[in-house]
């Protein structure tokens, strides 16, 4: 109820890193810390575990965890995908490690290209440093399955340290489908919307725009969406109602599995 009273005034603390939601159920935790620390002192039988302080005070207000939203639904939905199609070579542009990554290296190797470094080594994960704006062509047809998901909406906006480049979605687009060799399968995500930059988080795409993009480079296998409610809608039949409003989304999130085509 509070954050939706102040939903315009938070977002913008958000972007300074100030959680005010967060900040108000801390201080409604201070009673309860108090109450369950007395408690909890009153109830020793032993001193085998001493007490010091390490006070989370908002735990107690959320919900026990989400099946909802962008993330949640396109990392479960694409790696379900790629298990089931168990391609030669799979490689990953830009897409969460700690989500979607994570999923696949529980059942294969992955490759994974991303303009910052990741120090960190896994079993099953595989780095290259790159910057998919400018890439190199000896990196060309090198696999038969790629993924980026929610990735190509920020290229060239500078926020991860590229360079900042008004078409770098384009010349990003170009070079991921470089990169597959002739019918590879591309799984591909970004918000769709009323088209627009948010500077310099992302941008939101319209479907008639992707759909355009994808002509004379891609056929498309499936398509489903996440809704602004964090919803998941699978598998569903692109009509020109649904192209027009977008899936009724502002700030939906559109997942493709798309097929490279290669006109001779």
């Amino acid at each position: 109820m509070i954050k939706k009273i102040l939903k315009i005034p938070y977002k913008w603390l958000t972007w300074f890193g100030i959680d005010f939601i967060k900040f108000i159920n801390t201080l409604r935790g201070i009673p309860y810390f108090i109450k369950d620390y007395r408690t909890l002192k009153n109830n020793i039988s032993d001193e085998k575990f001493p007490i010091k302080f390490y006070p989370i005070l908002d735990d107690k207000f959320k919900q026990g965890g989400t099946a909802k939203g962008h993330y949640f639904h396109q990392d479960l939905l694409v790696a379900q995908k790629i298990y089931q199609a168990n391609p030669v070579r799979h490689i990953d542009i830009g897409s969460r490690v700690d989500g979607f990554i994570a999923h696949l290296a529980t059942f294969r190797k992955v490759e994974i290209i991303d303009i910052r470094k990741i120090k960190s080594e896994t079993n099953n994960i595989e780095f290259l440093q790159a910057n998919m704006i400018d890439m190199k062509k000896e990196l060309f047809q090198m696999c038969d399955s790629l993924s980026s998901l929610h990735a190509l909406e920020h290229f060239g906006l500078g926020r991860y340290g590229d360079p900042v480049d008004y078409n770098g979605h384009l010349k990003g687009f170009e070079n991921m489908y470089n990169i597959l060799k002739k019918n590879g399968i591309f799984y591909f995500s970004v918000p769709i919307g009323e088209q627009r930059i948010e500077f310099n988080a992302h941008r939101v795409f319209a479907i008639k725009y992707l759909l355009d993009m994808f002509e004379n480079k891609f056929k498309i296998i499936s398509f489903s969406y996440v809704d602004d409610k964090g919803d998941l809608h699978n598998n569903i039949n692109l009509s020109n109602e649904l192209i027009t409003n977008n899936c009724k989304c502002f700030y939906g999130c559109g997942i493709f599995e798309l097929r490279k085509i290669i006109n001779d």
